[in-house]
């Protein structure tokens, strides 16, 4: 029994290794990772057309949040410098998102049986809080800056300025709206072969 225990597990390990999704090879260039991720363009665009958020500017985030990482979460605090402690938050994911904001997500989306780990989930979150962001903090869609200093600080804290003391915030969100800038440029030029792409069989 002990063996076939073993057996069990190693089989079952190895089947969610194969099914879990590797990130893209080259994450700076939007147009080479939808090439490799054949179904992620359709997913992106599908979020884009249902909450008006620019395919760049989720793409950006959650490059920032997860390098696009699957079950990303974050590192465990340490106990005594030596044994692993709790995670500091219950992020987790491609968007990491809370466990609560996910809930939220869930019930108010549409999408209520959605998974994190889920690309096409995942970009429906971005999109969505976006969506939240013009709402209730009267962020205008393209505004990757501020779109993102909201998806960090959360609706309230953005909405007081939380993130004016954060010197090291603002050169993060720096960093994604420039991406986004750059996804957006590189989405120009390969748009129209993503959307003109079929599978012969």
């Amino acid at each position: 029994m002990a063996k076939c225990g073993w057996f069990f597990l190693l089989c079952t390990l190895f089947l969610n290794a194969a099914c879990t999704t590797s990130p893209p090879r080259n994450p700076d260039n939007l147009c080479d990772i939808f090439r490799e991720k054949d179904d992620w363009y359709d997913d992106a665009k599908n979020a884009e057309k249902r909450w008006k958020s620019p395919i760049a500017s989720m793409m950006a985030i959650m490059h920032q949040e997860s390098r696009f990482v699957a079950k990303a979460q974050p590192p465990r605090t340490k106990i005594l410098w030596i044994f692993p402690g709790p995670r500091p938050s219950s992020a987790y994911g491609y968007s990491q998102a809370k466990d609560e904001t996910w809930r939220w997500y869930q019930n108010n989306s549409g999408n209520s049986w959605s998974n994190r780990d889920d690309f096409g989930d995942a970009i429906d979150f971005i999109g969505w809080y976006n969506y939240q962001s013009g709402r209730m903090s009267k962020v205008k869609s393209n505004d990757t800056y501020h779109l993102y200093l909201a998806y960090h600080e959360g609706h309230g804290g953005f909405n007081r300025r939380t993130f004016n003391n954060k010197a090291w915030l603002k050169d993060v969100a720096r960093k994604v709206s420039a991406r986004a800038n750059r996804y957006n440029q590189q989405l120009n030029g390969c748009r129209e072969d993503l959307e003109s792409s079929w599978w012969p069989f």
